[in-house]
């Protein structure tokens, strides 16, 4: 059992599991932040200026990271569901890594 654990396999797919699940614990804020725009402008406003915090920002390019994780690893299942094993699949494993830290840099540096 331990050595199934050393491949990048299991890794992908432990990083898509915790990824989607830190995505579904994201999902019930996200809504109640949007929420606040049913008590008026002056409520929204009072909670996106909450987000302007350092450790906020910090949490929005994880969130970002988690997501490109998410989104490569489903296409990399896809990859596997739809087509014949290849050893190059191990590949998109890691650049599925890759876009993920490339789109939460890019998420960073743009703000």
């Amino acid at each position: 059992m331990r050595t199934a654990r050393n491949h990048i396999a299991w890794w992908a797919f432990l990083v898509h599991r915790v990824s989607g699940i830190a995505l579904a614990v994201f999902l019930p804020a996200h809504f109640w932040v949007l929420g606040t725009a049913l008590r008026g402008e002056a409520a929204l406003d009072a909670q996106l200026r909450w987000t302007e915090q350092g450790w906020v920002i910090a949490c929005e390019w994880a969130l970002v990271v988690l997501l490109a994780a998410h989104l490569a690893g489903g296409l990399r299942l896809l990859v596997l569901e739809l087509m014949p094993w290849r050893n190059w699949q191990k590949t998109l494993a890691t650049l599925a890594a890759g876009f993920a830290l490339a789109a939460g840099l890019a998420f960073a540096l743009a703000r």
